[in-house]
């Protein structure tokens, strides 16, 4: 065993040594270009007319013709006179073929120096080859910049998890499917633009930080304003500042951006992610489940073709009516119990205690509720699904229903057993909105650290006053996550959040 760990820490050392040697030679490479004076890094432009697919794509048209491409060398084979090299730009990847004859002895000559990973220029005339490849045939090539690491290996590509995540840059290069997964993600939210732009919605933009951060059950991350000596949060909710323009008169705002909490680390939870809310005036929650169902079935016709979502094997069908289900039902059908028939605190706790469903001394009724509907329910929830009508306690931004006011009018929308999106009809009662902040402030000093606090300035929106108006904010990555098929959050995070390595902390 020892020997083995002797052969294996010889190999990793020779390994590194030969990795230096090459990493010295592209350098070396680098120098005697520059003392020719032909230094890559002064070229300033290069006019790209084409890309590889818009050549493959239009090939009758263009046989024969000249274009201009440029990307990544990814390979080469050098055949005395003659050599083949593959391109890969924006689009996928393109054969040249280029011939001493054609572009001249000192290019080829430095040609035949360039490395893999190195970019390039070509220009040249389309045409096939006798086994059918569409390719170009170089007439100029231009170093564009030199690279002075070397890639992955070419068959395996880049497989560790870890380093995919911190350098992107290489992932994206390496793995095709992952930049695919990036436009994808590019062209769901540019589709959601249009859908809303199109419905008479005004996108704006609101604080990141702030004094307050409101509108969700989260622990918000903390910093402090050296100009104002003020301590200051970033935003875990867009929702307090889009009502205010609601009540200023904006009848229909949205916003996307990035949101903070300072929570774990999960394949489906990121510290900072993207959310979009929205606002409109003279609507309900109901309204809020009609343009939901109505944006998701767009956005999958327009970006995926079809209406049919394939995640992890399993079909979700967006083209039928979404299913509608009150949270009390819902606990009902899953779990046997029906809360219509639990009065009584104590009758809750009673129940749970049966269920071995765990609680705390500070949660009331609604809270059980909610906690059973988190045990039995969620991973059912596969097919589009609004579960509606929450209870009161953990819904402190919400109207309540009229017939029944221990529950709210707000849903939430579900998708392969995850939350996607979170509804309400707005709260617009600044009296009834100052009890549930104090009885936030209540639960904050009972240890809950995501409890909201009371915001004086939304108070004083509302009681400048706000037209019935229906919301909603919806988990973004989470949607790219299914219209991608990305089993984690950090799959359709360019740049997810990682622990800094030694070397990167300051």
């Amino acid at each position: 065993m020892v020997k083995e760990r002797e052969n294996v820490a010889e190999q990793n050392k020779a390994q590194e040594q030969d990795l230096g040697q090459l990493l010295k030679v592209r350098r070396e490479k680098l120098f005697g270009m520059q003392e020719e004076g032909k230094d890559p890094f002064l070229i300033t432009k290069y006019d790209v007319t084409h890309h590889s697919e818009e050549v493959r794509g239009a090939f009758d048209e263009l046989e024969g013709k000249e274009v201009s491409i440029a990307g990544r060398m990814m390979s080469k084979r050098v055949m005395g006179k003659a050599s083949f090299c593959h391109v890969q730009d924006l689009q996928g990847s393109i054969q040249s073929y280029v011939a001493r004859d054609s572009i001249g002895e000192e290019p080829y000559k430095a040609f035949k120096k360039y490395d893999i990973g190195d970019l390039v220029g070509i220009r040249g005339t389309v045409f096939r080859t006798k086994t059918g490849e569409v390719s170009i045939h170089a007439e100029e090539i231009t170093l564009l910049s030199k690279s002075l690491q070397i890639l992955p290996e070419k068959f395996h590509g880049l497989t560790n998890t870890d380093l995919r995540y911190r350098q992107r840059y290489v992932d994206l290069i390496m793995n095709p499917e992952v930049k695919d997964t990036f436009i994808k993600r590019s062209r769901i939210i540019s589709t959601i633009r249009r859908f809303l732009d199109a419905q008479g919605f005004m996108e704006v933009e609101t604080p990141m930080l702030v004094s307050n951060a409101g509108g969700a059950a989260a622990r918000p991350f903390e910093t402090h304003f050296n100009a104002l000596d003020e301590d200051l949060k970033l935003r875990i909710s867009l929702e307090l500042y889009l009502k205010r323009l609601i009540v200023g008169g904006l009848e229909r705002v949205y916003e996307i951006g990035r949101v903070f909490r300072n929570e774990g680390l999960d394949t489906r939870h990121n510290p900072e992610f993207t959310l979009m809310e929205l606002y409109q005036a003279y609507t309900d929650y109901h309204g809020m489940m009609d343009l939901t169902e109505n944006m998701y079935r767009y956005v999958a016709k327009e970006v995926l073709g079809t209406t049919t979502i394939v995640y992890n094997g399993i079909e979700m069908d967006l083209g039928k009516p979404f299913e509608r289900i009150t949270m009390v039902e819902a606990v009902k059908k899953y779990s046997g119990v029906d809360f219509n028939e639990i009065h009584t605190l104590e009758e809750a706790r009673a129940v749970a205690k049966e269920h071995h469903v765990e609680f705390e001394a500070r949660h009331k009724k609604g809270d059980i509720l909610s906690l059973f509907f988190e045990e039995f329910v969620e991973e059912h929830l596969i097919q589009p699904t609004f579960v509606m009508d929450h209870p009161i306690e953990i819904s402190p931004l919400t109207k309540k229903k009229p017939d029944n006011p221990e529950y709210v009018e707000r849903f939430e929308f579900f998708m392969n057993g995850w939350e996607m999106a979170n509804a309400y009809s707005e709260l617009n009662d600044p009296i009834d909105q100052r009890e549930r902040f104090a009885a936030q402030e209540e639960q904050f000093a009972q240890g809950d650290e995501e409890a909201n606090h009371t915001d004086e300035d939304f108070l004083n929106a509302l009681e400048i006053g706000m037209p019935p108006t229906g919301g909603i904010g919806y988990g973004i990555d989470r949607m790219c996550m299914l219209f991608t098929d990305s089993a984690a959050i950090r799959d359709v995070l360019l740049f997810p959040t990682m622990k800094s390595l030694p070397n990167e902390k300051g």
